[in-house]
């Protein structure tokens, strides 16, 4: 029965009837209210085995996260009328997650070891050279072609409202000195917020930079793009980047172009300025803001200070950051609805178009390893990695 009311429903009508399930049972499994199916994720992967782990909080909120990348594969938060609207892509099955061929993602993952790109594939540290796995042209990105999103996590459920994820990574990992232990802690607030710190330790003098890669959709309908919401981001500066996604190195004033979200702005308003070089290079914005949270004197971020927004007119949900990181990779979805396995379904058999969702990446900046003058990356053995981000959503 399922399944035929996969086939005949499509668009908001199909996320409406997602928004109805939670009482319905498959197999005798309670689905999610996202209309998951738990046993969609039991599964056993590189001989460990992987699951669902389910969140809610007092205002029934509702986070879904698999094991496999430390995942978010759903957020259930009310809409201005009060009903439950799922806010974030992904797939309804381990499996496609798994699958690096055909169904290849990010989608809500724990990003490891090293968030965004890094050129040539090749970090230096205390002078010895360490050549990284390319998957990005000649760049590694996101830690590699086996970075963390695809590696089975130890879970750990704490409680009803906080799972914590643990990964060892071993030396030597897509070319990464150090065996780094890394842990991925997920806390639902009764204030509708996902609260995420990061930790980690390395045996030996090593890079790392984590964030969260959920991809955003507060319209309630995955079917159409989502260049309707309204961005803010609290930046001065970004940093441009050149045909392949690297920074020069520059630092370049948000002021007088496209870029400056200092005042909110829906993306259609300038996602399609390709008389701005960055927009026409990159198909949209894919680029780090220079967060005024961080000083650069201290090196220490505002976490309590809003670092970037996101806002869906449609169903006045809003979506605030807060993290303590230097910068923010703002993505708008550009290479969705093509490439390897954008013609498969997705999350209620959906398939994505282009510019559907938009990410917001707490992080170090991009290839921090060839510019010193940034923040850093690198943790020591006698070090502690710390990350924090806040997903905080409201309606308004």
């Amino acid at each position: 029965m399922k399944t035929l009311l996969k086939s005949i429903l499509s668009g908001a009508a199909v996320i409406a009837f997602a928004a109805a399930c939670t009482e319905t049972k498959t197999n005798d499994v309670q689905l999610t209210a996202s209309g998951l199916d738990p046993e969609a994720f039991v599964d056993t992967i590189d001989g460990k085995a992987t699951a669902l782990y389910t969140l809610k909080n007092d205002n029934g909120v509702e986070v879904c996260i698999t094991n496999l990348g430390a995942r978010i594969v759903s957020i259930m938060v009310p809409d201005r009328d009060g009903k439950l609207t799922d806010v974030v892509l992904g797939f309804d099955n381990v499996k496609q997650y798994a699958d690096r061929v055909n169904t290849p993602s990010d989608y809500g993952a724990s990003i490891g070891r090293y968030a965004n790109r890094i050129a040539k594939h090749q970090i230096t540290i205390n002078g010895e050279n360490f050549e990284l796995v390319a998957n990005d042209g000649e760049n590694c990105l996101h830690g590699g072609p086996t970075g963390w999103q695809y590696a089975v996590y130890e879970a750990e459920q704490i409680d009803d409202k906080t799972v914590k994820f643990t990964i060892v990574s071993p030396d030597g990992d897509n070319g990464f000195p150090g065996e780094v232990t890394a842990t991925t802690t997920y806390t639902l607030t009764d204030d509708n917020a996902i609260d995420i710190q990061w930790e980690a330790t390395t045996t030996k003098e090593t890079v790392i930079n984590q964030t969260n890669h959920a991809y955003f959709n507060l319209n309630g309908d995955f079917t159409q793009p989502g260049t309707n919401m309204v961005l803010y981001v609290n930046a001065d500066n970004f940093t441009p980047s050149d045909e392949i996604y690297i920074p020069t190195g520059a630092v370049v004033p948000v002021e007088g172009t496209p870029y400056d979200f200092r005042q909110p702005r829906a993306l259609d308003e300038i996602i399609n300025d390709t008389t701005f070089e960055q927009i026409k290079n990159a198909g949209g914005v894919d680029h780090n803001f220079c967060l005024n949270t961080y000083d650069m004197d201290t090196f220490r971020g505002d976490d309590s200070q809003v670092a970037a927004s996101l806002y869906s007119p449609v169903t006045g949900i809003l979506l605030e950051v807060f993290t303590d990181e230097p910068g923010i990779q703002v993505y708008s979805g550009n290479f969705q609805g093509s490439g390897a396995g954008a013609d498969q379904p997705h999350k209620l058999g959906l398939i994505y178009p282009r510019q559907v969702s938009v990410c917001l990446e707490s992080q170090k900046y991009p290839d921090t390893p060839h510019h010193p003058e940034w923040p850093t990356a690198n943790v020591k053995p006698d070090e502690t990695y710390r990350s924090h981000c806040v997903y905080k959503f409201s309606v308004k």
